[in-house]
């Protein structure tokens, strides 16, 4: 990362997360063990300006919630910059009654969308450009009269009339506002969406100061200092899981399953997947070590891969061996006779698990960014998994500190 005079206060921020680069020939990075509390320490973003992350773990719960006096406002817009590589989540919730009258902007397949419900309107309308790129993006939205305007980056994208009374003269004089989540549960939405949103907020105006009455302090801890790119990062003890019948099933005819992983930056010692049950010992795990990758059948090593990060990592499952790769460089293991059977079982089984990073009751030095994950060539979203850490980066990891430039702070 080319260090200019304006980015130098980011560059030493980085610089304790990450090791500087491996040698040439690998295309990925090497992480040096990364403790979560080294990257959730709030920031107050690029040019002393306040900066929140949106995420605040698996639930629907906002990270900060507003309120306001109706009838003391004179001032109708709210404005914002946004941040994010989530292409789907909840930007921002408000309602004067949770029942009959709210409003959401939040994001479906990158592009901004607005649900609102209340006695004079019920819809759900997208529109405007992809925002999941990773950079700032200008959000405006202004309520004029009994219409609703939507601008991105200085471009009205949406004008909405006859949907609203004007804010003034609402039924219900207090509204709330909620930032990176619901105040009513997610199936309450007309069309359904994922809440939780990997996005940082900065620069950010709601309605009129002078009619705020509280405002609650950000529940995230995540840092919005810290350059991003696409991925999903494990900090140093976190874990999600997967039911194995909520992801792609297996081939029947012959039995066979595929992960592939996208391991971008590894470093420590720990568990980077299994396959079991949640009371018992895995049945089959990927284990980081060294810079090498263990495979272990029944909790005992069977083969070992040396990694090469950038290269996608792959695992295939069939009713009698093993198959683990990456590149040009494969490893397989012939399962015994007693294992005939055990893979397709552990499908059926209502406590199969697909599990990520450290494992229940384990002690873990291990932190990876993964750039893709994906079941039967399918990608899987973190934030459809059955539980996880709140630390995990469902969407972003951080960024290499350098890019083939000069490294020189």
């Amino acid at each position: 990362m080319e260090c200019r005079r304006s980015l130098a206060k980011l560059c030493w921020l980085l610089l304790p997360l990450l090791l500087p680069l491996p040698p040439p020939y690998h295309q990925g990075r090497v992480l040096r063990q990364i403790p979560s509390t080294q990257v959730q320490k709030q920031d107050r973003g690029i040019q002393g300006l306040p900066a929140v992350h949106l995420s605040n773990g698996l639930g629907q719960e906002p990270v900060s919630i507003m309120t306001f006096n109706l009838t003391k406002i004179t001032k109708t817009s709210s404005f914002f910059e946004l941040r994010t590589w989530d292409p789907e989540g909840v930007i921002f919730y408000g309602d004067t009654n949770p029942r009959d009258d709210w409003f959401v902007l939040g994001l479906r397949d990158g592009r901004p969308e607005i649900q609102l419900y209340n006695p004079w309107a019920q819809l759900t309308v997208g529109a405007g450009p992809r925002l999941d790129n990773g950079r700032w993006h200008q959000i405006e939205v202004k309520a004029i009269g009994d219409s609703v305007l939507l601008a991105v980056d200085g471009e009205e994208v949406l004008y909405l009339r006859q949907v609203s009374g004007p804010l003034a003269k609402k039924p219900q004089p207090i509204m709330r506002i909620a930032l990176g989540g619901l105040l009513f549960p997610a199936s309450n939405l007309r069309l359904p969406l994922v809440p939780a949103l990997d996005a940082c907020l900065r620069r950010d105006h709601w309605l009129d100061r002078q009619a705020q009455l509280s405002v609650s302090a950000p529940a995230s801890l995540r840092s919005c200092a810290i350059e991003t790119q696409p991925g999903i990062f494990f900090p140093l003890g976190t874990r999600a899981e997967f039911n194995l019948q909520d992801i792609p099933q297996p081939h029947v005819e012959p039995w066979s399953f595929s992960l592939d992983l996208g391991l971008q930056m590894a470093g420590g010692s720990g568990y980077l997947l299994a396959l079991g049950t949640p009371e018992n010992p895995p049945w089959l795990s990927l284990h980081l070590q060294d810079q090498k990758v263990v495979l272990s059948y029944m909790s005992e090593p069977r083969l070992e891969l040396p990694l090469v990060l950038g290269l996608p990592l792959q695992l295939k499952l069939a009713v009698t061996k093993v198959l683990l790769s990456q590149g040009p460089k494969k490893e397989i293991f012939a399962l015994p006779p007693v294992g005939f059977s055990s893979f397709p079982n552990l499908w059926t089984h209502s406590q199969g698990r697909l599990f990520l990073g450290t494992l229940p009751g384990e002690v873990s030095s291990a932190s990876f960014c993964l750039d893709g994950l994906w079941a039967q060539d399918q990608r899987l979203d973190m934030d459809r998994a059955l539980s996880r850490s709140q630390d995990i980066w469902t969407h972003s990891c951080p960024q290499n500190p350098g890019n083939g430039t000069s490294t020189t702070h």
